[in-house]
């Protein structure tokens, strides 16, 4: 029995949890690297909060504030969980609009106040922006180096060519590529920096796939909620001062998104409640069978390692996210051509760095909402236009 075939009966009961996908049952929404869809728990606990307790946090003292603030404190405890934080009493999290403010935030009021002449950082420019701007920004103001994270053959980072000094001040990372859906193997960047902070951008990995930082030893972990079931406008930065001070924001913080915040403590009760490991084999299991589908199509070109397009690949399977062109028609046309199928996909150039890819593409991404009978619509409407 198949990956999909043993996981087909969950698939269907969280699958009907989803008030956006069963309202529209001609449509599949393959865009969750952009936004996922949320869950009626989810829905509903915000919808409780507003019309039960709504009120402001940590500036009140009367029982609806000073129950919005338990709950705030009460989300930051439950991430740390969720990310099985070993040391949660030496941890802090601050809860941010996404992972783009809090990247920024991260290399504004924590790295920019460190560097000093001669100092370096490492970043990934063929990676999102978000993980490759602010950091070039702190460095310009710092009036510091900025090396490049080179990526080898199969678009990992290539630690063979990293070279980390006395003045390297901290990596970029990410968890899993927002282009080529792979676990970026950040592991072997801490096996060559010990004693370097890494920031961790886990914006496609965050609610997909079970994030540990008690195995990756990372120092920062930064996420949007909105790509992890949550409202949008919410995110977090987690931060761990053991390679370096503590991280403090800087400036006046005002008013927390309460609302924002609330759903995604309930976003992850209800991930962890589906369980993160069936719903990362699920949508391993959903790429792999659009990859092969795609190898067998001689017009469509799939961005990425290209040992990895088959179930019996020897290297790991992308996370849900496979992109790819077509060779004749343009990547933006070929989105509104998919649209018209009711096959809601990406089709830009996805935020990629400047090292990133030059030409647009078609980027499909799954969540544990999506199904084969989706996947097999897709590759039949791109099989149409296989010339």
């Amino acid at each position: 029995m198949t990956t999909l075939d043993d996981l087909a009966p969950w698939q269907r009961a969280l699958r009907d949890q989803f008030p956006m996908i069963e309202a529209n049952p001609d449509v599949a929404y393959l865009d969750s690297a952009a936004t996922s869809q949320k869950p009626q728990s989810v829905l509903d606990t915000v919808i409780t909060y507003l019309t039960t307790g709504n009120a402001n946090a940590s500036r009140g003292t009367y029982p609806w504030a000073n129950r919005t603030t338990a709950r705030i404190d009460q989300a930051r405890d439950r991430l740390k969980s969720f990310l099985d934080d070993p040391l949660p009493d030496e941890s802090t999290v601050q809860f941010v609009s996404g992972t783009t403010e809090g990247l920024r935030a991260v290399a504004r009021d924590w790295l920019l106040p460190q560097l000093r002449d001669g100092d370096e950082i490492l970043v990934p420019f063929a990676d999102h922006n978000a993980n490759s701007m602010p950091w070039v920004e702190a460095a310009t103001l710092a009036g510091i180096a900025v090396r490049a994270i080179p990526y080898d053959a199969a678009h990992d980072y290539d630690h063979r060519r990293i070279t980390v000094t006395p003045r390297t001040r901290m990596i970029a990372a990410t968890h899993v590529h927002h282009v080529y859906g792979n676990d970026m193997n950040v592991q072997r960047l801490r096996a060559l920096a010990p004693g370097v902070p890494i920031c961790l951008d886990a914006a496609q990995s965050f609610g997909h796939i079970p994030l540990s930082v008690r195995e990756l030893d990372v120092d920062f972990v930064v996420f949007s909620g909105h790509k992890a079931m949550a409202l949008p406008g919410t995110g977090a930065i987690w931060a761990r001062n053991q390679r370096g001070p503590a991280y403090q924001p800087a400036g006046w913080q005002g008013s927390p998104n309460t609302s924002g915040i609330i759903s995604l403590a309930a976003a992850m009760d209800w991930l962890e409640k589906a369980g993160l490991d069936r719903v990362a084999r699920w949508n391993q299991a959903l790429g792999v069978r659009l990859t092969e589908g795609l190898s067998k199509l001689a017009a469509y070109e799939v961005l990425g390692c290209q040992r990895s397009l088959t179930a019996d690949s020897l290297v790991q399977q992308r996370h849900g996210i496979v992109t790819f062109r077509h060779r004749s028609i343009g990547s933006n046309d070929l989105g509104f051509i998919l649209a018209g199928d009711g096959l809601l996909v990406r089709a830009d150039g996805h935020c990629q760095g400047a090292q990133g890819e030059k030409t647009a593409s078609v980027r499909v991404s799954l969540h544990v909402y999506n199904t084969v009978d989706e996947v097999d619509r897709l590759l039949e409407a791109l099989a149409r236009l296989d010339h």
